[in-house]
């Protein structure tokens, strides 16, 4: 009998311990003192590129898939691409120059933190068919300049 009352006692107590945790603030598996970031999805993959630019230039943030993991979540526009017609490319070559022919895109981003705007950034680029590569690394450089005050 004293061994079934221990047994119980202690298995109450590990229950107890257990449901007394807190959760994880982290996704399991992942050790990092960096803040957790989840991009939102944009309606034309933008958020892909973001994700790339943000690992390629080396912001200082844990990338997560689960938007209730984040510390913050990236939102973007999506980029709005102004082409220039052949027309306007000739007649800048024949009265003016034919410097920036190029096709242009825009667009912005928001870190939100708790419902909170901590940063926000809007960029306009003209290059072409690398619009939102170049956009998405603007973005990410100045993320990490300026909201993080890494060089």
């Amino acid at each position: 009998m004293g061994r079934v009352l221990l047994l119980f006692l202690f298995c109450l107590g590990v229950a107890s311990t257990t449901y007394a945790q807190e959760a994880p603030t982290r996704p399991r598996g992942v050790v990092s003192e960096k803040p957790m970031v989840f991009i939102a999805t944009t309606g034309d993959d933008f958020n892909v590129y973001l994700a790339a630019a943000i690992v390629k230039k080396g912001v200082p943030v844990t990338l997560v898939e689960k938007q209730e993991d984040a510390d913050f979540i990236l939102k973007a526009s999506v980029v709005e691409v102004q082409k220039v017609g052949s027309g306007t490319k000739v007649l800048n070559c024949l009265f003016a120059y034919c410097g920036g022919n190029a096709d242009k895109g825009s667009t912005s981003a928001q870190l939100v933190k708790d419902g909170l705007i901590a940063w926000s950034y809007s960029v306009n680029k003209g290059r072409g068919e690398k619009n939102k590569q170049a956009l998405a690394e603007a973005i990410a450089k100045h993320l990490k300049n300026d909201y993080f005050h890494q060089k």
